[in-house]
């Protein structure tokens, strides 16, 4: 059965989906940590925030978009699989979240490597 941190990361996908990364900012607490595997470490909400508009202008410009493969959760962790989608081809990665009082606390996504070529 799903729990907490599961609503929360589902309803961050459908959010995510839109394409405006800027609505996601309420979604995290104002201390909370976010680890990109790109872009780095980002402290508190206001950062957060930050990173958020510059990914807005970053991925609609490179025609990226990702989805979401599987999400699971119980109250407090969550995570989820997901899929790169570029003009290149596909990534695929995974993140990971931690949820309290409804907010995210931590978010920390890990990229595989790209594919070799043939």
């Amino acid at each position: 059965m799903a729990g907490a941190a599961q609503d929360v990361i589902e309803t961050f996908w459908r959010i995510q989906d839109g394409g405006d990364y800027r609505q996601l900012v309420p979604l995290f607490a104002e201390d909370a940590r976010l680890e990109d595997p790109i872009w780095g470490v980002f402290e508190g909400r206001e950062a957060i925030a930050g990173f958020m508009a510059k990914m807005v202008e970053e991925m609609g410009g490179r025609q990226i978009r990702f989805t979401a493969d599987e999400i699971c959760g119980d109250e407090e962790v969550a995570w989820a699989r997901w899929t790169m989608h570029a003009p290149e081809g596909t990534r695929t990665g995974v993140g990971i979240y931690r949820v309290k009082g409804g907010k995210l606390v931590f978010y920390r996504d890990y990229l595989d490597p790209p594919a070799k070529a043939g």
